[in-house]
């Protein structure tokens, strides 16, 4: 819980997960503007939509993504420069062998799918959102959570 985090824990995972977006997207942001054209396209979490259980500092960092993505999206659309951001749920990669079975459980529990994402399935959101063909949309929540979410 909040009352117990550790400060320096809370602020490891804020640093990365939304500071090191905030650099990454400032760092090629000028390169775009000069070719008036860009497409960036955050990974954020269905943690940043609906919030997880004993996961704030997470939670928040991947909400502050999506809030990043929408200013961004807003304040470079008249360059062509799109920025989106997708939030999936759980893929089943090497990180699951950190976790209980329980927690697996409880993750696959919440999928209306009944299954966890592929990556290969998040890998093609982002290659169509970091495509021209992704002409008009930017600002945008692309949701990769097997129905968890539905806006």
């Amino acid at each position: 819980t909040v009352e117990n985090y550790d400060n320096a824990a809370w602020n490891q995972i804020i640093d990365i997960n939304l500071t090191g977006t905030y650099h990454v997207n400032k760092a090629v942001i000028a390169g775009m503007k000069a070719r008036n054209y860009g497409r960036i396209v955050n990974i954020a979490s269905i943690a940043g939509k609906e919030g997880n259980p004993n996961a704030s500092a997470y939670s928040a960092s991947k909400a502050g993504v999506i809030g990043l993505t929408k200013s961004l999206g807003k304040e470079l659309a008249s360059f062509d420069i799109a920025v989106n951001c997708v939030t999936p749920a759980a893929a089943r990669t090497p990180i699951f062998d950190q976790m209980s079975q329980e927690h697996i459980d409880y993750m696959l529990s919440k999928i209306p799918r009944n299954r966890f994402l592929e990556v290969s399935e998040a890998a093609g959101m982002i290659c169509w959102l970091a495509s021209s063909e992704n002409s008009f949309t930017t600002g945008a929540v692309f949701d990769l959570s097997g129905g968890r979410a539905t806006y």
